[in-house]
């Protein structure tokens, strides 16, 4: 008697099945191997441009959001910055809270506006990644020192003290 090996359909099915599902299974944890290789690689490139610019002190800090002393903070719906270089820093930041002295007649003239072209100017970088670095104009009339905190991925702090104004700081990103 001879015996004839049949290969049933559905066997075969059932087969390609479960191949087809193993191909997808190793192609997704490759895929997901290789989304963490170039998130990390993303991320070690922003760190790299952030270092850059803060060490040739060329960026422009962002603002979008404040947080007064006094009252709640507020998102910031206009585009206001800090921009440094090396020679100049420039503020056109908007200010919510209580002036003391000085308090200007135009409402235009408001917010902390200024061009600074003699300051000091100190970088010290943090243990755990970011840098803090502390800003002291000395041709601005009321605005003693800035105090921004930059992450290592280019999020940043920005508290202001003032003469005669109450601290304001604000939030944003690093460009």
């Amino acid at each position: 008697m001879e015996y004839l090996f049949v290969i049933h359909p559905i066997c075969v099915m059932k087969t390609f099945r479960k191949i087809f599902i193993l191909v997808l299974i190793v192609s997704a944890g490759l895929s997901a191997v290789n989304a963490q290789t170039s998130r990390k690689d993303k991320k070690a490139a922003k760190e790299a441009v952030v270092k850059t610019s803060i060490d040739t002190r060329n960026y422009i800090f962002l603002a979008n959001y404040v947080l007064p002393q006094r009252g709640g903070g507020h998102a910031l719906t206009s585009e206001y910055d800090l921009r440094i270089t090396k020679d100049t820093v420039v503020a056109f930041l908007p200010y919510f809270g209580q002036a003391y002295f000085d308090v200007p007649y135009n409402p235009t003239d408001g917010g902390i506006k200024f061009t600074s072209t003699k300051f000091s100017y100190t970088t010290k970088e943090k243990k755990k990644g970011g840098w803090e670095i502390s800003i002291k104009p000395t041709d601005v009339k009321n605005t003693n020192s800035l105090m921004l905190y930059i992450s290592s991925d280019g999020y940043a702090t920005l508290t202001v003290n003032s003469t005669n104004r109450d601290v304001i700081t604000f939030n944003g990103i690093l460009k």
